[in-house]
């Protein structure tokens, strides 16, 4: 525990642009501001460094890209491989486990060592991996390195430990399980084949062996070729050559028959008795036309043949569809007996696998289920029920129902809201799901003791919001409302307007959401914003509407008489027309001004007449940004609600508004430049008319049109929108390079993206070369060149935008005595104002006095965007916003109780008998942090937080009883400062490149924890808190449950005598060293994994931890010692080879003279 102790300013008399240029901006951390009045402030700092660790919690969603699928029937759990080198793995509701290829390679194939708690991958950089599932976070034991051949299929027989490999070269190998090394054992190609074959017979497509016999292993050849080989007698059985390519191949459990799927849509069945020419051929969609001549049918990718003890045997495939119905969806097929059932899928099939009651290859498989990989979806059908019904999934599969556009995080809820949001969205839960439970039911999970309240909160393009809840690091759907319900819908090519936002005009920029009051606020992508009321009651409502002419025209000409009578104070129509009612501005979507230019028009029209609405959030406003003289509104870029104050702020590139929600009106709508006053730090271009008005309006229009263009318009189509963009360093300078404003590529680029408007900050005036993020910091000017008379003059086409809004108690002004209501300002040059405000306390008076607000509040200033605003008391405590106490408006009116606004304050001086009055504000931008005494105004730490990056997502958040300032760089640091001092407590590498989709859904919240959209599936949940790394052992679910392996049938005498003689077969006597031999050293690398040292890491601290230490290192000296026992004996060798040919050498010229060498 460190304590600080800081002399600090009294009340000085020097102007606001005065204290802000004198800060000590050092490159220290929490440089402290040396100050002349000597009043003292204890703050006990009790985070030290051992209080922070970065680590990943948990992954939710549908796993990106999938690849590969394997289910353990025993255990009952399932697997998934992406292509990006992932592998879920998946149990009852709370078991979800992510893994990661280091490689990053696709994963090609999974397959689990049945009952086991093992799981071998095999990658597309063709190498295997086997994965312990016996510890709560698997690990990789062992990797096995191909260096000369491809692996294109790999079959492990149940309870055996020997691995079959086929390659791309037709070659068959085997490896030994335990010690994951090849054997001597190798199928050739042109052994498995006839010799008088005159082509190759293509790569390995199927390996599996005979339920009859587990020494005849059938090899199925890309090009038609099936070869039975005998594994003793080292001969194929028979071969078989098809005119058509194979794709799978599935066996009879008796193993008389197989079936085989093929290229052309068919289906062959083979007869072991007579392998010259399939028993059967079908083509199960082919139909037969006019001309006797079947229709040309797609390939079936994958077949399963599976027998059922009481019904015919079931057939189920995907593919084979007709190629003559264009725009077919992909289906999967199942036909039992005469009847064929085509189930139609949203997405492509990647794999499917029929879940058996049995183990065994060789018993009677009795089918339940069959699990569908989609690309986008994981579906179950249930195979018990004649309709087929699917099962409910109980994961969080959806998140991406349409592409996700931004994220908030927030742990330690209310405790009632979860119920609350629960209840009302269960009432909208879709039906006709299968009655039986969810078949993938392995794992154990507990309800951890270190859990609370947590719900995580996304926005999509479709205008979709979805409450989920998060606590206990799981992930469950509690409530979805849509907020294109309040628009009537966009009609297609409607002007301009609709050409921008034609696709998803609805599309959630930011959320703001305040639990204790429930309110709710959105941002739209067509520059409008909807609050929201939560009612657990139904009515009908007629929702208000506000339209906001915020726009820069210095074609306004603002006269000084205006203003003079209350300089303080502005009126709304002094700096641009008066914001109206909808019902007051008739103007619909589609008309023009008559010079034929979209004037005072918003670019969605709202529903005018009464609406029924459903129990939940209900629309209480609509507010809509304005077209204006042809250009249509920039997009809003800051947002913040107070229940308490009744109020509502906003701004964009081109200024600031308020809105009193309660009285439904516009209370200050003013553009960045006049909100300034006399306290303008910059100097600026003096604003004359524009020449020409075109040029403006295309260069206004740019910063719309480029985000529509290059983000927003690939929303919904291959998912490459601004939430997916991909992750290599290539494809995004690509997309950099296609923006119009390449001249900034870097930054401004992904701020434009970000906010949707074309936005500077001080450090890119006038800057026209192109520059990544790694260059920038030398390509920038300085912060005090920023500002010399060279380049400060701001020409009129620079967008200050406003980048953060925050509602708070605080001291507008250096001489107030008491907090007063203030709204602080965050803009892109770097510029904060305070804005103080008069609001009616009176709950009658508040619904009709106005409430008013002075502009000519302080001004300070720091490096880079402002990104974040929060106070402190002088303890250093966490004051949060006031708000109201959340009561339901449409609940039925007691006469004896009438409702009364309820109102919770914190106000700053509450705690601070000891210091006075005063509190701490933390201000984060871009480049740095500082920490201000209020009311004077001081400067008492900064910290520059970044000189080679900037900050993305900055979040003052509790943590271990205390609070920290929690920051994402663009460069993927992830870093923690103590406050008030500022100290560096932590700082992580964590993500080597961000991209678009992590920047913009980066969410920092209290308890050390953040999330963030690592695919454009999935979220992503880690935590920076030591506390937490070291109880998610207990929070994370088990994957391997030690259960008993089911016995095998009994066969009967006659069919254990007749039937073969698959129980005496020996792989360990064919397959191992002795008999085999060793494989060749080239043909593939042996690599250890960190299996051992991850699990202790993963082990009891104490004794049980040292003595895993010890075994470990142990087994590692043991290792190292069987090395050097090689390496010795190999130098034996060598040296008796020496001996013998020098003795060899000796004896030959024993008996030789001189003169005969």
């Amino acid at each position: 525990m460190k304590k600080f102790r800081k002399v600090l300013d009294g009340l000085t008399t020097s102007s606001p642009g005065a204290t802000v240029g004198s800060p000590s901006c050092g490159s220290a951390a929490g440089t402290p501001t040396a100050a002349p009045t000597p009043k003292e402030i204890d703050v006990q700092e009790t985070l030290v460094s051992e209080n922070f660790q970065l680590c990943k919690t948990v992954r939710h969603g549908f796993p990106y890209q999938p690849t590969a699928l394997a289910f353990d029937p025993v255990q009952k759990i399932l697997a998934i491989g992406s292509r990006s080198g992932g592998v879920r793995i998946l149990g009852r509701p709370g078991v979800d486990c992510y893994c990661q290829h280091e490689s990053g390679a696709a994963v090609l194939q999974l397959q689990f060592l049945i009952n086991e708690g093992a799981l071998v991958s095999a990658c597309a950089d063709d190498t295997l991996h086997l994965w312990n599932l016996r510890q709560r976070r698997p690990a990789i034991l062992h990797s096995l390195k191909f260096n000369r051949e491809r692996i294109t299929f790999c079959h492990l027989p149940f309870q055996s430990k020997w691995l079959y490999v086929g390659t791309e070269r037709g070659n068959t190998h085997i490896v030994n399980i335990e010690s994951f090394v090849l054997s001597g054992y190798v199928i050739m190609w042109n052994k498995a084949i006839e010799l008088s074959t005159k082509t190759h017979p293509g790569p390995v497509v199927h390996l599996s062996d005979s339920p009859k016999d587990e020494g005849k292993l059938l090899i199925g050849f890309e090009s038609g070729t099936i070869v039975q080989w005998d594994l003793r007698g080292k001969k194929a059985d028979f071969r078989i050559y098809y005119d058509e390519a194979i794709h799978s191949v599935s066996w009879h459990h008796e193993g008389k028959q197989f079936m085989c799927s093929h290229s052309d849509g068919s289906l062959t069945l083979w007869n072991l008795r007579n392998t010259t020419k399939p028993f059967q051929v079908t083509f199960p969609h082919g139909k037969i036309q006019k001309d006797a001549r079947k229709e040309s049918c797609k390939p079936i990718l994958k077949v399963e043949y599976k027998t059922c003890r009481n019904s015919e045997p079931f057939v189920i495939f995907s593919g084979g569809l007709s190629y003559d119905k264009a725009g077919r969806r992909p289906a999967l097929t199942i036909m039992h007996g005469k009847a064929i059932t085509v189930l139609e899928m949203d997405y492509p099939i990647v794999e499917f696998m029929v879940l058996c009651e049995t183990p065994y290859n060789n018993e009677v498989q009795e089918p339940y289920a069959v699990v569908v990989l989609l690309e986008k979806d994981l579906i179950v059908v249930d195979l018990t029920q004649s309709n087929y019904p699917v099962f409910e999934n109980p994961y969080p599969m959806d998140i991406h129902e349409s592409p996700v556009t931004c994220t908030a995080y927030f742990a330690d809820c209310p405790p009632d809201i979860i119920p609350i949001l629960y209840s009302i969205g269960a009432k909208h839960k879709k039906t006709g799901y299968s009655q039986k439970e969810w078949p993938i039911s392995g794992g154990t999970w507990t309800l951890g003791s270190h859990t609370y309240p947590e719900i995580i909160i996304t926005g999509h393009a479709d205008g979709s919001i979805k409450f989920w809840d998060a606590s206990a690091i799981t992930l469950q759907m509690l409530y979805k409302m849509k907020t294109s319900k309040v628009f009537e819908k966009p009609k297609a090519g409607e002007g301009r307007a609709a050409e921008l936002v034609e696709e998803d005009p609805f599309a959630i920029q930011m959320v703001s959401w305040c639990p204790q009051s429930r309110m709710f606020c959105v941002v739209g992508i067509s520059a409008h914003i909807i609050l929201y009321r939560f009612s657990k009651y139904d009515a009908n409502t007629q929702i208000v509407s506000l339209e906001v002419r915020l726009q820069c025209d210095s074609d306004d000409v603002i006269s000084p008489s205006e203003n003079e009578n209350n300089p303080s104070f502005s009126e709304p129509g002094s700096h641009s027309p008066q914001p109206h009612h909808h019902h007051q501005h008739p103007a619909s979507p589609g008309s023009r001004t008559p010079e034929g230019i979209k004037d005072s028009i918003p670019c969605l029209k709202v529903k005018d007449r009464a609406v029924r609405v459903p129990p939940g959030y209900q629309s209480e406003l609509v507010i809509q940004l304005l077209w204006v003289d042809g250009e249509p509104p920039q997009q809003i870029t800051s947002l913040d609600i107070n229940s308490a104050y009744g109020l509502l702020a906003f701004g964009n590139c081109n200024g600031l508004a308020v809105v009193d929600y309660l009285q439904k009106t516009v209370i200050l709508c003013m553009s960045t430049l006049d909100l300034y006053g006399s306290t303008d730090p910059y100097q600026r271009l003096t604003r004359s008319p524009r020449r020409n008005r075109q040029s403006t309006s295309e260069f206004c229009m740019r910063g719309l049109s480029n985000f529509y263009s290059d983000s927003k318009k690939r929303i919904r189509t291959s998912y490459q929108s601004l939430t997916e963009l991909t992750d290599n360093q290539q494809s995004i300078d690509m997309e950099r390079n296609k923006s119009p404003t390449s001249g900034h590529a870097s930054r401004r680029a992904m701020l434009q993206q970000l906010h949707g408007v074309t936005m500077y900050s001080h450090d890119e005036h006038h800057s026209t070369t192109s520059y990544c993020w790694s260059d920038r910091e030398s390509r920038e000017n300085s912060f005090t060149r920023s500002r010399s008379s060279s380049v400060s003059s701001i020409d009129r086409d620079t967008k200050e935008a406003v980048t953060t809004l925050q509602f708070g108690e605080s001291y507008g002004r250096k001489n107030d005595v008491l907090p007063t209501p203030c709204l602080w300002v965050g803009t892109s040059l770097g510029v904060v104002l305070l804005i103080p405000m008069s609001i009616p306390t009176d709950q009658e008076e508040r619904m009709e006095e106005p409430v008013t607000m002075g502009v000519s509040g302080a001004v300070l200033m720091l490096k880079g965007s402002v990104l974040r605003f929060s106070f402190l008391d002088c303890m250093g405590a966490l004051i949060q916003p006031p708000y109201e106490v959340w009561r339901d408006h449409n609940a039925p009116e007691d006469p004896d109780r009438p409702r009364r606004r309820k109102l919770v304050h914190f106000s700053p001086s509450s705690s601070q008998d000891a210091c006075g009055d005063g509190h701490l504000a933390v201000v984060c931008s871009e480049r740095q942090a500082k920490v201000f005494l209020m009311p004077s105004q001081s400067c008492l730490f900064v910290h520059n937080i970044t000189e080679s990056s900037f900050v993305l997502r900055a979040d003052v958040v509790s943590v271990c009883n205390s609070v920290c300032l929690a920051c994402f760089c663009a460069n993927g640091h992830v870093m923690t400062l103590s406050l008030p001092s500022l100290r560096p407590l932590m700082d992580v590498n964590y993500l080597p490149l961000t991209d678009m989709r992590i920047a913009r859904t980066f969410y920092f919240t209290n308890g050390g924890q953040a999330l963030y959209l690592s695919s454009p599936t999935e979220v992503q949940r880690i935590t920076y808190s030591q506390e937490m790394c070291d109880n998610l052992q207990e929070m994370l679910g088990e994957l391997f449950t030690p259960i008993e392996t089911p016995e095998a049938q009994n066969r009967g005498f006659l069919k254990g005598f007749f039937g073969g003689n698959a129980h005496t077969f020996d792989r360990e006597e064919l397959f191992g060293e002795a008999a085999a031999g060793k494989a060749s050293r080239s043909l593939a690398q042996h690599i250890p994994g960190q299996g051992g040292v991850e699990g202790m890491k993963v082990a009891a601290s104490g004794v049980v931890g040292e003595l895993a230490r010890a075994r470990i290192a142990l087994d590692e000296r043991g290792q190292r010692l069987g090395e050097l026992e090689e390496r010795t004996a190999l130098m034996m060798t060598s040296a008796e080879a020496f001996s013998k040919h020098a003795h060899e050498l000796m004896l030959k010229c024993k008996d030789k003279k001189w003169y005969q060498f």
